[in-house]
């Protein structure tokens, strides 16, 4: 099968796996399984996920809720705090069409959104986002309580739950224990739900969980949702974290040799076709390379240039020439998908079906 390269294969019976794995899960301890689209920004994909039984969907941006909720999903969460009149403006509209919550994690945000709600004549479900460990977004742990019982008395918004996202982070360092890492997830959202509860502010949802901590932070008693997103096609970094196996990663990079020399290999996918963020040798995953070649362990992805990636021949190295074809896993697979406009679903090493990246680009 010779491909016009560079491309995004996805093996159609992986995929299909996986995404039933971890609705099998969910189900098992009885949580709600809500994955993340930024891996795959696919309305097909999506819609898959909801038949194996997912509840909804989780978005980072109106943008790409606006695309999916075209298709016809109709439960949508944008995990990110929304800020701007235009995005609220365009929120509004959504919440009309689907039923939508929406992360908040400051006073200042939820009042915006507050704002917008009453003179567009409709309420907001939001969630607060809690930082609890990763150091990204979120309201600080000390101040949720206070921070929950102010938004649930803003007249235009509904607080449902609360929701983190940690990822492999102990004690608010990097960490390879899944396990540790999910449970003290689970743990610090139940018990920050139940001192919310205690001081007269009712919480339907706890919302947690990454694809390396979902199936630990699932087991946690008072979870009620998970929203792994990587799984789906698991990736490199995936695999290091021992969350799956190189048989498990669905999607895969084409790529063409373009050029070669004694010592490496050039190929026609530079850092406009892989993501570049999992940087090799960084703590705890350690990843060698920026992707795994499937054909030789004995190659390695070592570098990039915008159009050109560099791979450097090992001692034992098989014989390649300009014209071979590569597999490559990589790195972080959601932002290699962000850069593709199709993902081409394969069966039994035929093409099945080319799909496009719906949601590629929205950046709003």
């Amino acid at each position: 099968m010779i491909l016009d390269t560079p491309c995004v294969l996805v093996d159609v019976d992986r995929l299909e796996k996986n995404i039933h794995t971890m609705a099998e899960l969910a189900a098992h301890y009885r949580v709600a399984l809500r994955p993340h689209v930024k891996t795959h920004k696919s309305v097909r994909i999506a819609h898959m996920q909801l038949a194996a039984g997912a509840k909804g969907i989780t978005v980072a941006k109106v943008s790409e809720a606006e695309v999916m909720a075209r298709s016809g999903i109709k439960d949508i969460f944008i995990a990110y705090p929304i800020v701007g009149e235009e995005k609220l403006r365009r929120l509004l509209l959504l919440n009309r069409q689907c039923r939508l919550i929406v992360g908040v994690d400051s006073l200042h945000g939820a009042l915006g959104m507050a704002k917008a709600a009453r003179q567009a004549r409709q309420q907001l479900t939001v969630q607060l986002e809690v930082d609890i460990g990763f150091a990204r977004t979120g309201a600080a742990r000390e101040d949720a309580i206070r921070l929950a019982l102010d938004i649930g008395r803003i007249e235009g918004l509904q607080l449902n739950g609360i929701f983190a996202f940690k990822s492999l982070t102990l004690a608010g360092k990097p960490t390879s224990d899944r396990k540790a890492a999910g449970l003290e997830e689970g743990r610090l959202m139940v018990d920050l739900a139940e001192k919310i509860r205690s001081a007269g502010m009712p919480l339907q949802d706890v919302s947690v969980g990454s694809t390396p901590t979902a199936a630990y932070a699932a087991t946690v008693p008072g979870i009620t949702e998970i929203r792994p997103g990587t799984y789906v096609f698991n990736d490199m970094a995936t695999v290091a974290s021992g969350s799956c196996t190189l048989e498990d990663c669905a999607a895969r990079v084409c790529v063409t040799v373009v050029s070669r020399s004694k010592d490496r290999l050039v190929i026609d996918g530079g850092s406009k076709t892989f993501s570049t963020d999992s940087q090799p040798g960084i703590p705890p995953l350690n990843l060698e390379g920026f992707g795994k070649i499937i054909s030789d362990d004995r190659l390695l992805l070592q570098r990039f240039t915008e159009e050109h990636g560099m791979i450097a021949l090992c001692e034992g190295a098989k014989p390649h020439e300009v014209g071979d074809q590569l597999l490559i896993i990589p790195n972080h697979i959601c932002t290699t998908v962000n850069m593709h406009n199709s993902l081409t679903l394969v069966k039994d090493s035929r093409i099945q079906e080319v799909i496009p990246v719906d949601a590629r680009g929205c950046v709003t």
